[in-house]
């Protein structure tokens, strides 16, 4: 009742500082609890939140990667996972490094880095809205320095957050501007890697029309640029997550020469990764939202 007496601004305040004293207790709590946690939610999120359940249906339909008989029972094993997806990010920033590390109980493909580590050409990782995005970053620069690309928040309050879970180990953090671009062709010059969200929705005038699952998504064109002006060996990550909350198992699969020089490539192996879990894959997310620029007819 006493904050009905308090100013807006001080509400606000006081509200936001117990959401994070709340939040940061999911990094005090085993990872197979914070799992049940996002299994309960998750499954609310899916009875309940129709338009959630409606993106995700309409875009798991355009990929044709799940048949008939298997399509309900995907989609409320994605909004499960998405909803992991949430409470494991916020457990993992608020954890210590060393306990994040010992999540990690398999890496596929570690063999590449090596090479590419040798070659000292630089090092594009592509991790998609799949599985535990946070893990594979973390993963990485725990042995080597990297230079990740993120969107500031709309929330002033989870700035902070998003640094002091992010910026650890040897990870430096780039914002999706010409200043951070800049950091990104710094990183690879001096041949360390690079993180990008491939399939995170570009803003007006930073992508393309490209066909994504057979239907035309606004695509970023910077991944394909970086690599052609770098030289860079590109490499599709993720983490996929473990049941019963027995960590994750990151995937790291290397790209051709010229695999994503354009958009459309790039699309194409972004939906090969997601066919390996497609449970896992954020189908929710409206990649065929349009701005303000209409696709064009086809």
């Amino acid at each position: 009742m006493l904050l009905v007496f308090l100013p807006m601004y001080k509400v606000k305040s006081f509200l936001t500082k117990v959401l994070v004293s709340s939040l940061k207790l999911l990094g005090h709590l085993p990872l197979p609890i914070v799992h049940v946690i996002g299994v309960f939610i998750g499954f609310f999120n899916y009875i309940f939140n129709s338009d959630l359940r409606q993106h995700a249906t309409r875009n798991l339909k355009q990929s044709h990667l799940i048949s008939q008989t298997a399509f309900n029972k995907t989609i409320l094993k994605s909004a499960i996972e998405n909803s992991k997806s949430v409470f494991e990010t916020f457990a993992i920033w608020f954890k210590s490094q060393t306990d994040v590390l010992k999540m990690v109980k398999k890496v596929d493909g570690w063999e590449h880095v090596e090479i590419a580590l040798q070659a000292k050409k630089g090092i594009i990782f592509l991790t998609p809205h799949l599985g535990c995005f946070e893990i594979t970053s973390l993963f990485y620069g725990s042995k080597q320095p990297m230079t990740v690309l993120y969107r500031p928040p709309r929330q002033a309050w989870l700035l902070p957050l998003i640094c002091s879970g992010r910026e650890r180990g040897q990870i430096t953090l780039a914002p999706a501007n010409a200043q951070g671009v800049k950091k990104l062709l710094q990183a690879l010059k001096r041949g360390e890697a690079i993180g990008i969200l491939p399939d995170q929705a570009p803003l007006t005038g930073e992508g393309e029309w490209a066909p994504f699952f057979g239907r035309l998504a606004y695509t970023m064109t910077l991944a394909s640029k970086l690599a052609q002006k770098s030289g860079a060996q590109v490499y599709m990550a993720f983490g996929e997550r473990l049941n019963w909350g027995r960590g994750y198992h990151i995937h790291i699969r290397p790209i051709d020469a010229g695999g994503i020089d354009s958009p459309a490539l790039l699309n194409a192996e972004i939906a090969h990764t997601i066919s390996q879990c497609p449970n896992q894959y954020l189908w929710s997310y409206d990649r065929y939202k349009v701005r303000n620029q209409a696709p064009p007819s086809t």
